[in-house]
């Protein structure tokens, strides 16, 4: 996605007229990058007696680029303002760019929303990472026949984007994949067609199954997972929203 951004800023009026092409804009070329961070935003600082630690770069205060590069501007944003923006204000910032917009609204329908578009991958979390790579899935062409695993991929979610995530997923499914998620959200578990409850407790105690079949049926089981379960599915077979 941050191709086509580079290529907006240079596509602008004043990048053509420095002879900035697109690699210009990345932070991981020499051309337009800092000098003294190479584009990290962070310095190490060494401590005496004490391990290391980093502190904001004190030449670009973050920004990752050198004076220059950060003097050509799109809609009044520099390419460290696009950086430092979430995924939702990026949405709005570049609607009127298809590759990316594409991508930020897949992104969107994942729960990812809220994510700085310059966010150092070592920042993400387990479940973060795999919505990210299932972002990646969803704008492919559906081949169908794929089997996609993931493991507790809500975790750290609201309800509501639990629901969006959901949404993704099954429509992996109505195009002919098979999706397996390792999960204990009992709304996820009660939304699937399929659950193996495996315990009885974990580690040690664990390892066996449990219960195998609708969500229904793994309700009306015994075990720690049918208590919890079963207040999600309705008497009737219908299951809770």
């Amino acid at each position: 996605m941050f191709d086509a951004v580079r290529k907006v800023f240079a596509g602008t009026e004043q990048a053509r007229a420095r002879g900035y092409d697109p690699g210009r804009f990345s932070f991981n070329v020499p051309a337009g990058r800092c000098p003294t961070c190479q584009g990290e935003g962070f310095v190490t600082v060494e401590l005496i007696f004490l391990p290391g630690t980093y502190a904001t770069c004190p030449d670009c205060h973050g920004a990752r680029y050198d004076p220059e590069t950060l003097e050509i501007t799109y809609r009044g944003a520099t390419i460290a303002d696009v950086l430092a923006m979430t995924v939702e204000q990026a949405g709005r910032f570049l609607d009127d760019v298809p590759a990316a917009a594409r991508s930020l609204g897949t992104l969107r329908e994942v729960g990812l929303g809220y994510l700085r578009l310059g966010q150092p991958a070592t920042e993400l979390s387990g479940g973060e990472a795999q919505r990210i790579k299932l972002a990646t899935e969803l704008q492919r062409a559906h081949r169908g026949h794929t089997l996609y695993l993931l493991d507790e991929p809500t975790t750290g979610l609201h309800p509501a984007d639990v629901e969006l995530l959901m949404g993704q997923l099954q429509d992996l499914v109505d195009a002919g994949n098979t999706v397996i998620v390792v999960e204990h959200d009992m709304g996820v578990v009660a939304s699937a067609d399929w659950v193996v409850d495996l315990g009885p407790g974990g580690g040690d105690a664990g390892g066996r199954i449990v219960a195998a079949g609708t969500p229904e049926q793994v309700a009306a089981a015994d075990g720690h997972t049918a208590r919890y379960l079963a207040p999600r599915v309705t008497p009737g077979g219908r299951r809770s929203p």
